[in-house]
């Protein structure tokens, strides 16, 4: 059973996660993030690897900065016992502002941009020691009005420490855990939701990676709803395949891995899963992000799925297209190159 010193001083993992994160965001203490990110941590993103928790603090004052007035709005947190003193967190998040500071990206648009982001979060002892990130970047610096292609471009020639450094020699990862249904990138996992979690992964390798959109109808709920990157709306099977499908047509060989699995039930968001899973594939099919360039693409993924009556009633899928296009953009530098 998890100890209550696991989340100390919360009442319960939801409002650890929850009441930190207002904490560090709504007061403007980044410096507080030394109370609940232990020193050693690590955090994965789109990028690559931050292995600093000065620069992670560093990083979110850039944003507070340039968002001053933006919400972060808790959707959802799927948390899990993982041992006595340790849990996983996926916390789903809605973010909201105006950009009124310099960012990353450039100079103040004073626009509003709202973008759904996932943080997958290992707490130990009522520390956070390994996050993995996933935000849909594409969303604001679009409703920012800002040029897309024009941003990878920048990002394609120059680091920038706000967004996460650097990879190692596998890429974004290693080896696939070998069954993330018992051990993940987190660590073990107990036996939880077998069902639930065993629907979405076989959809995830027969559908996703199988090629079977078709069943589709035979796992999604009638009122399927999946909200994805660039914070679009697809309904019903009909729109899951579509959008699944855009996907897949642009990168005709891509697999996707699971990389990490959680999931819980509560009487006011039902049973839900969490899965981390990894895409990687060439850019050899639609030209969706411009030019094919035949270069491999590499991306991290979180998606919750909500179950209704046996079936997914909801997936919340986050990835960052962003990450997408300056990965291509590098591709083409590179092919340009003297």
């Amino acid at each position: 059973m998890l100890s209550t010193s696991a989340y100390a001083p919360y009442a319960d993992p939801e409002e650890y996660i929850v009441e930190w994160t207002d904490k560090i965001w709504e007061s403007y203490g980044m410096g507080l993030i030394r109370d609940h990110y232990h020193p050693e941590i690590t955090l994965h993103g789109a990028y690559g690897h931050n292995r600093s928790r000065d620069s992670i603090i560093d990083g979110c004052f850039v944003k507070k900065t340039a968002f001053p007035h933006r919400a972060f709005t808790a959707e959802d947190v799927v948390w899990e016992e993982r041992s006595e003193n340790s849990w996983i967190s996926s916390h789903r998040i809605i973010n909201s502002g105006v950009q009124s500071g310099f960012w990353q990206y450039g100079p103040p648009t004073f626009r509003l941009s709202t973008s759904r982001n996932i943080a997958l979060c290992l707490v130990r002892d009522a520390f956070i020691v390994e996050e993995w990130a996933v935000r849909d970047e594409w969303a604001v610096v679009e409703q920012n009005g800002l040029d897309v292609s024009g941003i990878a471009r920048e990002l394609a020639t120059r680091p920038n420490a706000t967004l996460l450094g650097s990879l190692d020699g596998e890429g974004l990862f290693g080896p696939p855990p070998a069954d993330p249904l018992t051990a993940g990138d987190s660590g073990p996992r107990p036996d939880n939701l077998r069902t639930e979690c065993e629907t979405v992964l076989d959809f995830i390798d027969r559908g996703w990676n199988g090629r079977l959109l078709n069943l589709a109808p035979q796992v999604l709920h009638r009122s399927h709803v999946c909200y994805t990157s660039r914070f679009r709306t697809y309904c019903r099977a009909e729109g899951y395949q579509q959008a699944l499908g855009e996907l897949i047509a642009t990168f005709p060989d891509a697999v996707f891995e699971v990389r990490d699995v959680a999931a819980n039930r509560d009487d006011f968001h039902g049973t839900r899963v969490s899965v981390m899973w990894r895409m990687r594939g060439t850019y050899s099919g639609a030209p969706t992000y411009g030019p094919l360039t035949g270069s491999p693409v590499d991306v991290l993924g979180l998606s919750h799925f909500v179950f209704r009556d046996g079936r997914i009633l909801n997936e919340y899928r986050v990835y960052d297209e962003l990450a997408i296009l300056t990965q291509l953009e590098s591709a083409r530098l590179a092919q340009t190159a003297p």
